[in-house]
């Protein structure tokens, strides 16, 4: 990959092309032409350069089953694997997928933090901790980066939950900002170079992001040396001058922005310099460079270097079960833990209950931009019956329905979008994965947005179950639905009068009525949507759905079917979820409780005396009060396209759980230390400062949370069994540091030549009957007699090793000197404070095994 811009002609390229611009196609070229893409300059031999929404997919520039695309497992799933060079094998899939779809650049990774359990888009991050976050992501842009497709890490920076996430002002500290929330794209910057940052939509100390120079200007280009382009989060950009001023290069979606002809208009009236605006041309016509999209420069990776064809189904799965967390594995029915499941082995179990909404439809990823089509998922029931051997005995029952609202139709219905105009011909057609249009400047092949007026969903549904279906509807505009000759409704449906653009167009799910239907029987459906034009639309957008909800059976009824299923099986496995309306884009959440009736089915079934399996289907942490209840509990993510084939694969054995936790999770809410998501007045005040996660809970006394940060079991045992500490060699440029060096002297980790305390070695055996992988984990923990107000410990270095049983295993870990800094808000820099810290080895940062002595020195 080429590293420095001009090593291989981009930047003589670059300013060639530059040069043959007028100021016009120079404000254009800074403003998305549509949702997606920025448009070409065929005159410079510039092509149109297309992005498209990750984090777990490429969707590419259609919202439609009928581009289907990879689901990978969630973000929180691939921080669950501490694995790098895993989550660079996924980003070197995803990079195959956008060129698949004619996608040069991804929208992710999201390397927010686990501030609070509350925040929606929680599944789309990866940690609480910024170590473990940059670690993973810089593995994940690489990756992407490896096969030439750019990525936009995001969202720079804090936009840690979503509650009037457009508008809100986060107040944070220096210290907190630099340690906790700016470390991991500092550390992505450094270690992987990536060709693009994604500005957020909240403000920062004052200032939005999109127009925030001191970090985008002087923080991230000055002192880290990003020479990528920034993009707005879509419809973050607020002011034209503010914007370029504050190192905003490109406004999306388009065409409506406030650059394109807004900027020019800027320029020529003096309010911003043409060299200004030069400049971010500059940096766009860059990254074209980087991902060919530009004649005359050669792409960062030649596509003979490009990694070769990747199975996107065998890394999800991979991927998947090495996410899965094992956070509880005990005894039960008088044998020994009760996973794996010998099931089918002479002796083993020969029955099975799997119960649970979601082991029939697995949530496999979460709400809002992260959404893919992949074209299959395997769900828990379809994977343990493919692996269960036929002798079996495999009892299914529902016993609690967690969807409590109407959802976009799903299982059952076949439907297609037509599109008509005024005079009724249609325009055009497309097959629908789910009862949900969301068409944003792409529309199907032959409709073009001024030329449409109704759009009609239509189609037949085929229920799985007899009784009173219920239906509604969600978006803007005259709504006419009709199930089964009966028309629910015929209407208008107005905007609701919320804080998020994006929520106020597509509205709120409103029920419309019941229909009975027979299992088995399909009827005719249709939804038409007369689609509506507010004049103040910055987008063409036609998004309306059709909802629906099973009948409502009996809850009790439900909940007794799973007990006399649990009750006449050998083993039950009960798959708990979250739903969309819990965890998903554009809301926080309202508590940690599973929906509906899920945790008194656990503890019914648990009560049945039958050994229970609790598999936990979500993003995010949940209460689970009833965890000592059961013989086990798996922590599955959200899994991805491969979800029940990698649980069979961890339930039976064929593979053990590969998972830690990458953020700790509390017993309840109220016991977490940072709770906080809504604003007061406008403004989220981070008053906990660096104390967060981990950090947080280790300075309570008397509350301890449910799981730490980076527990998880396996199906062995290991001894931790020695540990040493080498001290890096004090060469004469070190010697003669100050205590106080700036950002651009000591940024970084180890990985990109940063000074390093030491190595620390830790070696390891397996103690168990079987093979095994183990994820060693050093803290470094500060001295007894440390005056500092920081937390007690923090990661300071992660390796997974595997060993068979009765082997050992040894890594070396570098100790980085981030670890023993803060940063000094008086200077304005980091300060290494001397000691005699220790560095700790082991299984969690509560399950510590050995020691050892790290003295830091003062600067001289």
């Amino acid at each position: 990959m080429a590293d420095a811009i001009g090593d291989d002609g981009t930047a003589e390229a670059v300013e060639k092309a530059l040069g043959l611009l007028d100021l016009d196609t120079k404000a254009r070229l800074l403003s998305g032409q549509d949702m997606w893409s920025l448009p070409a300059v065929p005159a410079i031999g510039l092509r149109s350069l297309v992005m498209s929404d990750g984090p777990i997919g490429v969707r590419g520039v259609h919202w439609t089953a009928d581009d289907p695309s990879i689901a990978l497992p969630s973000p929180t799933a691939l921080a669950a694997t501490w694995d790098p060079e895993l989550a660079r094998r996924a980003g070197r899939l995803l990079a195959q997928e956008a060129r698949r779809k004619g996608v040069h650049v991804l929208l992710a990774p999201t390397v927010n933090l686990h501030r609070s359990p509350l925040g929606g888009r929680h599944f789309e991050a990866y940690s609480e901790d910024p170590y473990l976050t940059g670690e993973i992501g810089s593995g994940y842009v690489t990756g992407v980066q490896d096969g030439g497709v750019g990525t936009t890490v995001k969202h720079f920076v804090a936009n840690d939950a979503e509650t009037e996430r457009f508008t809100v002002d986060n107040e944070i500290g220096a210290r907190a900002l630099r340690e906790l929330y700016l470390a991991p794209f500092e550390a992505i910057v450094k270690n992987a170079r990536p060709w693009g940052i994604m500005a957020a939509y909240n403000g920062v100390n004052g200032s939005t992001m999109t127009e925030h120079r001191e970090l985008q200007q002087g923080v991230l280009r000055e002192e880290w040396g990003f020479d990528g382009f920034i993009v707005s989060d879509w419809l973050a950009a607020r002011d034209t001058v503010r914007g370029l001023k504050g190192g905003l290069d490109v406004a999306m979606p388009g065409p409506r922005t406030v650059y394109g002809e807004a900027l020019a208009v800027a320029v020529r009236d003096g309010r911003v310099t043409e060299a200004e605006l030069d400049e971010a041309v500059r940096r766009l016509l860059t990254l074209a460079a980087r991902v060919g999209v530009l004649d005359g420069a050669a792409p960062a990776v030649a596509p003979a270097d490009r990694p070769g064809p990747i199975d996107g189904d065998a890394l999800a799965r991979e991927i998947a079960r090495r996410s899965f967390v094992l956070l509880r594995n005990e005894g039960a029915g008088g044998r020994g833990a009760v996973l794996p499941l010998d099931a089918g082995a002479p002796g083993g179990v020969r029955s099975l209950a799997p119960i649970g909404a979601a082991a029939r439809d697995a949530r496999v990823l979460g709400g809002g931009s992260a959404v893919v089509f992949p074209d299959h998922v395997v769900s828990p029931l379809d994977g343990l019956r493919a692996a269960l051997p036929p002798e079996v005995r495999f009892s299914y029952a529902v016993g609690a329905d967690p969807t409590v609202e109407l959802t976009p139709a799903a299982q059952g219905f076949e439907l297609r979008a037509v599109v008509r105009a005024a005079d009724g011909r249609v325009l055009g057609e497309s097959r629908l994965a789910s009862g949900q249009v969301q068409w944003i400047s792409d529309f199907p092949e032959g409709v073009r947005y001024e030329e449409l007026h109704t759009v009609e969903t239509v189609g037949t549904f085929t229920p799985r179950e007899s009784g009173a279906h219920s239906f509604g509807t969600r978006g803007l505009g005259g709504l006419r639905l009709v199930v089964d000759g009966t028309v629910l409704f015929e209407g208008e449906q107005l905007p609701p009068d919320v804080g998020d653009p994006f929520e106020a167009f597509m509205g709120s799910p409103v029920p419309r009525g019941q229909v009975e239907l027979t299992a088995g029987e399909p009827v005719e459906v249709s939804l038409t949507c007369a689609v509506a034009r507010p004049e103040e639309a910055l987008l063409d957008a036609v998004c309306f759905s059709l909802l629906h909800r099973a009948p409502e059976r009996d809850a009790e009824e439900l909940l007794r079917e799973a007990v006399a299923a649990a009750s006449a099986a050998e083993v039950a496995v009960v798959v708990v979820a979250t739903t969309e309306r819990v965890e998903s884009e554009g809301f926080d959440r309202a508590h940690l409780k599973l929906p509906g009736r899920q945790d008194e089915l656990v503890r019914r079934v648990a009560a049945t005396g039958t050994p229970t399996v609790v598999v936990v289907n979500a993003g995010s942490p949940v209460e689970m009060a009833w965890r000592e209840e059961v013989a086990a509990v798996l922590l599955s993510w959200f899994p991805g396209q491969e979800a029940g084939a990698a649980l069979a694969d961890v339930l039976l054995g064929a593979e053990e759980p590969g998972g830690r936790l990458p953020t700790t999770w509390p017993e309840r809410l109220e016991d977490a230390p940072v709770s906080a998501v809504t604003p007061s007045e406008g403004r989220l005040v981070y008053d906990e400062g660096v104390f967060i996660g981990y950090r947080a809970w280790e300075r309570r006394e008397g509350i301890a949370p449910a799981y730490w940060f980076g527990h998880g079991l396996g199906y062995t045992d290991w001894a931790y069994e020695a540990m040493d500490f080498t001290p890096a060699e004090t060469s004469a440029e070190t010697a003669g540091e100050t205590p106080a060096q700036t950002p651009a002297e000591t940024a970084g980790e180890p990985a990109d030549g940063a000074p390093a305390l030491g190595t620390v070695t830790v070696r390891v055996r397996n103690t168990g009957p079987r093979a095994g992988r183990e994820v060693v984990q050093l803290y470094l923990t500060v001295p007894e007699d440390d005056g500092e107000e920081r937390p007690v410990r923090r990661l300071a270095g992660f390796a997974s090793v595997g060993a068979g049983p009765g082997e050992t295993a040894e890594v070396s870990l570098p100790l980085p000197r981030r670890a023993a800094e803060i940063w000094d808000e008086t200077v304005g820099a980091w300060r290494l404070i001397p000691g005699i810290y220790a560095a700790e080895a082991g299984r969690s940062v509560a399950d510590r095994r050995l020691s050892a002595p790290v003295p830091v020195q003062p600067t001289a």
